[in-house]
């Protein structure tokens, strides 16, 4: 069940996330609060937001129309259950959603991770990626400094550098891998690799059947980030 304290501190951290201007919320708050849906991230980014709007985005992300209903309802849910499934019941404070019993988790799974990789130039950057096949998620800026691409089940976010971080003869020499993306088959993993050389993209390093039972091969992106493909050798 939600922690009220620990909403107070989100609600503080997405009004710190605005009045710094990070892109990545603009789309939260449209998302949660209809008088922001027909703005850009730049005019969001530029337009008055309280605490009491953050507050309001929280309640509505769970479930409730207002920061009070939320606090009233999470007042008369028990803190303490006998049963793992606990039946949802109609709520003072209008909650959005009062139907199937559920069980609440009793550990937190992470369910994604999105590497990050230094690029000098984000527009580049997308249209290397569109050659191996990944669609632009969204773009922040302008010009743009940040950005998210995805393949599948893939998703990398795109951070506008001035300069490579990594010394390139060192990277290429200890193959410094900046990430790995895996697919389920020793066919999909020949499959990719015929695709990508199509495709003309550069390789770093050709597919290769590994000792340790993978097959894999990597490509590097124009800023020399080196990019593992790997699946299973049989």
């Amino acid at each position: 069940m939600p922690n009220i304290e620990n909403l107070k501190k989100q609600a503080k951290l997405i009004l710190r996330w605005h009045r710094e201007r990070h892109y990545p919320v603009a789309a939260q708050i449209r998302k949660h609060l209809p008088r922001f849906l027909d703005m850009s991230d730049s005019e969001i980014l530029a337009e008055s937001f309280k605490l009491s709007d953050a507050q309001e985005l929280i309640a509505r992300e769970q479930g409730y129309e207002s920061w009070q209903a939320l606090k009233t309802g999470l007042s008369e849910t028990p803190l303490k259950v006998k049963s793992p499934r606990l039946k949802s019941v109609p709520m003072k404070g209008s909650r959005f959603i009062s139907s199937p019993s559920r069980a609440f988790p009793s550990k937190a799974k992470i369910v994604g991770a999105e590497p990050q990789l230094f690029v000098t130039d984000i527009k580049r950057s997308c249209e290397f990626f569109r050659t191996l096949g990944f669609s632009l998620v969204f773009s922040y800026g302008k010009p743009p400094y940040y950005a998210q691409v995805c393949r599948d089940a893939a998703r990398l976010n795109l951070r506008c550098v001035k300069r490579p971080l990594i010394e390139s003869t060192v990277r290429d020499r200890e193959e410094l891998l900046s990430v790995s993306m895996t697919v389920a088959t020793a066919e999909e993993i020949k499959l990719l690799f015929l695709e990508f050389q199509s495709a003309g993209v550069a390789f770093h390093r050709t597919l290769k059947k590994q000792p340790w039972g993978a097959r894999n091969f990597i490509v590097k992106d124009p800023d020399g980030n080196l990019l593992l493909f790997a699946g299973p050798a049989d």
